[in-house]
């Protein structure tokens, strides 16, 4: 530097308040980038033999590839080799396999992806340490700075032939980059503190001063307007990661003139801001998306587990809520990531529900397939039971056997398809043949059930007769005549069976109906003519009288208990043609005609008490 430029250096230190402000920003930081949805669907198309490829390139420039990258190929091919696997035991299971049992198969993709991804770890640890080392030794560089800077301070009479060395010292101070993150900022307010005083050891003139900050403005006018440009960016993302690296040229340009240095911060820092908000707004936008798609996978999570397999009870149910279950797997592919920290967590739980399911639908139908097989077996005992009938002679007991026989066929429950016409045939061939040849010969006792049905005909015709019948004992005891006449005739045309018995037994039925009605109502109206008599007594008779009705209503509430178990324990035949099921209906409504009788007696009774 020559005489003539030393006379030119600033008298005093150049401000740094643009500097201090710039240092709020900070060093560039590093962005955790979600996946792009193009990316991702572009991804997710690969094959697992393309996406192993894809990650043996990347592996070859590990240096420029983000984190983020790489995990979206090995979801991808987790994604598919995972859906292989469940394929693998749907089909193990479905083949009568047991679930606990399934062992994957060695798939060499498997192992190719393993290996290929720990080069990577190996490679991204390898760069990580020496990027640690860098930072180190650019942080020990940086250090040596300062010290030179330190010891420029110590010769006060030669700043100004120091100056170059100084500059020479800044641009290296600016070419070292990268240094620890933590040590930073104590780094940074070590060096413009003897750059200051540096600058206050100089004696540059204003002429020499502003061409410095003519140059810095030039600088700092053409980051401002990369900034604003960067506002068109649409890639929002890119536009905030290079808008760090402007940060970083702003501020290691020095200063300019201080009267221009608010104005200039102000239009980088107001173009800055934009930038900075379409970033925040984008992620949030991202945040809000994925917390979306958690509470909608968290909704069908709900609906999987809440599934009542209680109320599956035949295929049909179980086929139409697996169809459902798919259907909400299909639903689940449409929809997005969710949260990063919660997106493992809630796939876990979604298929954790559906493998409850599904392995709940593999335990039915092999329950029902073994109670297919089960039935199978019984109704091949029952063929062999009536094949070895059909012959019978016995017509009586072996119909009787017959009929038990196609009883217990149809409490049995279903058979394997495949086996359902031809063991049907079987039996329904056998129990054909018996009957048939029964009615050869048994066709002569056809006259004789017309007669029988001629003659039951006669009695219900007497039977409605008596409904015009005013006097209720007397009908009740013709009633009861013309049943033991009904029950000595013999059988009758079987077409004519059912339709003859619902007609007597409704006319029956009405009849007892009709006089215990009129029988109670008569007894319950002497009773209330008594009422004034059983005072007349004493004045407790009438709380003796209900006392004692209360004692006779329990025992025939008991008696009516016992009639109504028995009744229980008579078959279905037997309560179409059985005169003691007949008798025993009977007795049944009379029991709770008297029991209603007693009923009304004591209501009586609780009146005249009251009343009384």
């Amino acid at each position: 530097m020559t005489d003539t430029q030393e006379t030119n250096l600033p008298e005093k230190p150049v401000e740094l308040e643009e500097e201090k402000a710039i240092e709020s920003v900070g060093e560039p930081v590093e962005v955790e980038e979600k996946p792009q949805d193009n990316a991702a669907e572009t991804v997710h198309k690969l094959s697992k033999e393309e996406i192993i490829e894809r990650l043996k390139e990347l592996s070859d420039d590990l240096e420029s590839v983000s984190r983020t990258d790489i995990d979206l190929l090995k979801q991808a091919f987790y994604k598919q080799y995972n859906a292989e696997q469940e394929a693998a035991k749907k089909l193990f299971v479905e083949n009568g396999g047991a679930e606990d049992d399934f062992i994957p198969l060695p798939n060499e993709q498997e192992e190719a992806f393993k290996n290929v991804m720990t080069i990577i770890k190996e490679k991204r640890n390898a760069l990580a340490k020496e990027l640690d080392e860098q930072k180190e030794m650019n942080y020990q560089v940086k250090l040596s700075i300062i010290e030179e800077v330190k010891e420029l301070l110590e010769s006060p009479e030669d700043a100004n032939k120091n100056y170059n060395e100084f500059k020479r010292l800044q641009q290296q101070w600016n070419e070292v980059r990268l240094i620890p993150q933590g040590k930073s900022n104590e780094l940074w307010k070590n060096y413009q503190l003897y750059v200051e005083k540096f600058y206050d050891l100089l004696k540059l003139n204003n002429e020499f001063r502003e061409y410095d900050f003519k140059k810095n403005l030039e600088i700092k006018q053409r980051l401002c307007e990369a900034v604003e440009k960067l506002a068109e960016e649409p890639d929002v993302v890119s536009a905030f990661h290079q808008l760090q690296k402007l940060h970083q040229e702003f501020r290691d340009t020095g200063p300019v003139a201080k009267e221009l240095r608010d104005e200039i911060w102000n239009r980088f820092k107001t173009a800055s801001s934009v930038i900075n908000k379409r970033h925040q707004q984008h992620f949030e936008s991202i945040k809000e998306a994925e917390q979306h798609n958690l509470d909608q996978k968290i909704v069908i999570c709900e609906i999987v587990e809440s599934i009542d397999y209680s109320e599956l009870t035949n295929n049909t149910q179980w086929d139409n809520k697996t169809q459902e279950v798919i259907a909400l797997q299909a639903k689940w592919k449409t929809i997005g990531f969710a949260p990063q920290k919660q997106n493992v967590k809630v796939f876990e739980r979604f298929r954790t529900a559906c493998d409850t399911f599904f392995r709940s639908k593999a335990e039915y139908y092999k329950a029902a397939k073994e109670n297919l097989m089960a039935n199978l077996e019984k109704k091949r005992a029952l063929c062999e039971q009536a094949m070895a009938l059909k012959e019978s002679t016995d017509w009586k007991n072996t119909a009787d056997k017959f009929v038990k026989l196609q009883k217990e066929w149809k409490s049995i429950g279903a058979v394997p398809k495949k086996h359902a016409d031809s063991i049907w045939k079987q039996f329904i061939g056998a129990c054909d043949f018996f009957f048939a040849e029964k009615a050869k010969a048994t066709s002569s006792q056809r006259s004789v059930e017309q007669t029988n049905l001629e003659q039951k005909q006669a009695i219900i015709e007497q039977l409605t007769a008596l409904q015009e019948d005013t006097d209720a004992e007397k009908a009740a005891k013709q009633v009861r005549n013309l049943m033991k006449e009904w029950n000595k005739i013999g059988h009758v045309p079987y077409k004519d069976k059912d339709k003859l018995y619902k007609q007597y037994h409704t006319l029956v039925d009405k009849l007892f109906e009709q006089f215990n009605t009129t029988a109670s109502n008569k007894k319950l109206n002497s009773f209330k003519s008594s009422i004034s008599n059983i005072q007349e007594g004493s004045p407790q008779a009438l709380y003796k009288e209900r006392e004692k009705l209360v004692r006779t209503c329990d025992n025939l509430k008991a008696e009516l208990q016992t009639y109504e178990n028995n009744l229980g324990f008579l078959t279905a035949s037997s309560k179409k043609g059985n005169s003691l099921l007949t008798e025993l209906n009977r007795k049944v409504e009379k029991l709770k005609a008297d029991i209603q009788l007693i009923k009304e007696k004591i209501k009586v009774l609780d009146e005249s008490i009251k009343e009384s």
